[in-house]
């Protein structure tokens, strides 16, 4: 089991410690620093710079979406993974985009909290099941709405597929760049290239794209 240093942000004590008793029982894990505000939050993974930072919606002074943004651009090596009782298909949608890497609902928390931490550290993203459905159908409300879905004329090129398959399974801009050999302003520019091309409006439709055609899997309990 590799070493994790991990941040856990819930307004919830009693949510914090039963996060610290799950990740505690695997080995080289440790959980650095704890924070009951949004605002701590991003203080304590600026100071910390934890592997991956636990982060709840719901918190006071900054949401968990906005400290996910901040994270995602003070911090761009802490995965970010949202712990939440809140399964909108809107409220999932927008942690993706913020840059949180996955999405774990509270109820899931016994069964899922290991694997999701393990999973975001990998570089991967982590939904379980039920959010996966959620978000699905969700998107397919959303190209109900606009029936002209997909371009049919809209095929990715080879370096596009790649891309998105790069993007799917979380990494970021940067680190596209890094592993395709291209600037971060090409890699930018790619990204907006292929959503305009296939008419994606968001990252969490962009992921939905890559699954539906194979590119990449987001992994699941």
């Amino acid at each position: 089991m590799k070493r994790l240093r991990i941040l856990i942000a819930d307004d919830h004590e009693m949510v914090r410690r039963g996060a610290m008793t799950i990740l505690h029982t695997q080995r080289g894990w440790r959980v650095v620093g704890e924070a009951a505000n949004g605002r701590e939050a991003v203080q304590k993974a600026i100071e910390l710079k934890p592997d991956v930072a636990v982060v709840d919606i719901a918190m006071s002074e900054l949401d968990g979406v906005e400290v996910a943004r901040q994270i995602r651009d003070a911090v761009p090596d802490t995965k970010v993974l949202v712990l939440t009782m809140h399964d909108s298909h809107q409220m999932i949608r927008r942690a993706l985009d913020a840059g949180a890497r996955g999405y774990l609902l509270k109820s899931d928390l016994a069964d899922c909290l290991t694997k999701a931490v393990k999973t975001v550290s990998d570089g991967k993203r982590f939904l379980t099941p039920r959010v996966s459905e959620i978000v699905l159908e969700g998107f397919l409300k959303t190209k109900s709405q606009h029936p002209q879905g997909e371009r049919a004329a809209a095929q990715p090129t080879p370096r596009e597929i790649e891309i998105i398959r790069l993007l799917a399974e979380g990494k970021a801009n940067k680190e596209v760049a890094a592993q395709l050999g291209i600037t971060v302003r090409t890699a930018e520019t790619h990204r907006a290239k292929i959503m305009l091309k296939l008419n994606l409006h968001s990252l969490a439709e962009l992921i939905h794209y890559a699954m539906r055609h194979g590119i990449a899997k987001v992994q699941e309990r």
